[in-house]
């Protein structure tokens, strides 16, 4: 999951609004300072260069980290239009969640339901309001139990699992260089923490029974009110500290909009201490290590009403569960995506990892709550084929990427040497680079052939759930556009870096995500 899950913590209107702020920067720059180093999305190689000494090396490595936080960093302005868009986002994205929870709890999740009844007067919205669970001081409970103990084991217990799986790589690990020059260190440590937490859930539900496997579900809305509290402390918390005890004041962007510093952030990588970085733990824990642990209270709340787990429950499960291992298996590659190489940290990643994600992405678990589906022999098993192969692409095609980056093109990929384009661009001091970029294995048959197996294995969840309701195909619909818009987005970076080289690429790969169509 890294690379969907970086770009899914992260509301869609944010990235086009970054995306939006940057072009408009970029314009305002000389052509020369398109050419920057980008490595985050392409299957290109680490550039060589024709510059060698120190001082030339520690002086690239500055420029194209300043470079690249033009391109892919927040603004350093704000006009109307961007304006407009915070607002929008402060002001609609809560409602949006709430809207879909609201949904299930009181219209057994159907979205058109609650506008009719308001639009034909049947109800008002205090109505709907007064009938919405309110916080709790057991959700407050279950809530602060569960972030203190995730804090706990971020920061107190050091990772052994990279001691004996093999191939696993975790302890402490360095980030990509700042803007500032920095390279900060992390202690990888999730799949650990993921273990841990669910060893203890079983032993509760098996054995213990401290409290009912069905406690996140029963809490659901109230836990909702604890998450959105979090939400915006912490990025309360992040703005604050920006202005006043920044962990590093040359990583810090201030636009003076209240509005849009808020929303985009303004420190890079805010810490407390060494070890607690803000981005790492919110990005990772404690949203993702739940979203297993919510499934779970879903089979089990299934279990409690009709006296059976459903196989479409079990597939929302089993298919998910593997998306959350992936991630933490991979961790220590995360720390080289977006999230953490481009992005302040803000309410719009501090909110959306406390909220966006433990909410909407488990909405196919909730909705076989309120509607069991118990598929076919037939249509499970291919429910079940589609989202293991649309992992099985989208793991391969990093690993192809990653192997030949790695080898720097000496590797094998589908039992021959991998093809690619000799390329070149130019840093913003004038240096010019050389790259290469892969037109072999799954490369060759599209351009973001990973983000296909992304979308699949997102159609597979939705599939589960039947046809009956829109609902639980939020996630296909939200990620077949989040995916889309990125992919147009990344190819008119690459092209503003290589060129012409560029164009010989996609002649070589004519196909941006499925080969033949599109």
């Amino acid at each position: 999951m890294p690379e969907k899950h970086q770009q899914t913590l992260m509301p869609l209107a944010g990235q086009i609004l970054t995306d939006y702020d940057t072009t408009r920067l970029v314009q305002s720059k000389e052509k020369a300072a398109l050419r920057i180093r980008y490595q985050e999305t392409e299957n290109a190689m680490p550039a060589h260069k024709e510059k060698n000494s120190e001082e030339r090396n520690h002086k690239n490595i500055q420029n194209d980290t300043q470079a690249s936080q033009v391109q892919w960093g927040r603004a350093w302005e704000v006009d109307w239009f961007s304006l407009a868009s915070i607002l929008f986002l402060l002001m609609f994205a809560p409602l949006t969640v709430y809207y879909f929870i609201m949904s299930c709890d009181q219209y057994q999740c159907s979205l058109t339901d609650p506008l009719i009844d308001l639009l034909m007067g049947n109800k008002h919205l205090s109505d709907i309001w007064n009938k919405t669970p309110t916080l709790t001081y057991t959700a407050a409970g279950i809530y602060t139990i569960w972030v203190a103990f995730q804090v706990i084991l971020y920061m107190f217990v050091p990772d052994f699992c990279h001691k004996f799986l093999p191939g696993y790589v975790g302890g402490v690990q360095e980030g990509a260089v700042t803007p500032a020059g920095v390279v900060n260190k992390y202690e990888i440590n999730g799949l650990q923490a993921w273990i841990i937490t669910h060893v203890l859930w079983f032993a509760n539900a098996y054995y213990f029974h401290w409290f009912s496997p069905t406690i996140i579900f029963d809490n659901w809305i109230p836990l909702l009110w604890c998450a959105n509290i979090l939400g915006y402390v912490v990025s309360t918390f992040a703005m604050i500290k920006g202005y006043f005890f920044p962990t590093n004041a040359k990583d810090c962007k201030f636009t003076g909009n209240f509005f849009y510093d808020y929303m985009m952030g303004i420190e890079f990588n805010p810490r407390i201490g060494k070890w607690f970085d803000f981005k790492l733990f919110f990005n990772g824990r404690p949203g993702i290590v739940a979203w297993t642990l919510i499934n779970l209270s879903y089979a089990a709340k299934q279990q409690e009403l009709y006296g059976q787990v459903t196989n479409s429950m079990i597939l929302v499960n089993v298919l998910q569960g593997i998306y959350v291992l992936d991630f933490f298996w991979n961790e220590a590659w995360y720390l080289k995506t977006i999230d953490i190489c481009h992005d302040h940290f803000g309410w719009y990643l501090g909110w959306g990892d406390c909220v966006w994600l433990p909410y909407l992405y488990t909405l196919q678990g909730l909705y076989l709550v309120y509607h069991p589906v118990q598929l076919s022999t037939a249509s499970a098993i291919g429910v079940l084929m589609l989202g293991l192969i649309g992992y099985y692409i989208f793991r391969m095609t990093n690993h192809q990427k990653d192997l030949f980056r790695r080898t720097n093109g000496n590797c094998r990929i589908w039992g021959k040497k991998p093809e690619y384009i000799e390329c070149s661009y130019m840093s913003v001091d004038g240096t010019k680079y050389y790259s290469k970029l892969m037109i072999s294995g799954f490369w060759g048959w599209a351009r973001h052939f990973n983000y296909t197996g992304d979308l699949m294995g997102s159609l597979a969840y939705c599939l589960a759930c039947g046809f009956e309701h829109i609902l639980p195909y939020f996630y296909i619909i939200y990620m077949t556009i989040l995916l889309t818009h990125r992919c147009i987005r990344d190819e008119h970076r690459c092209f503003s870096k290589y060129g012409k080289d560029w164009k010989l690429y996609t002649a070589a790969v004519p196909y941006r995500l499925i080969p033949g169509v599109f």
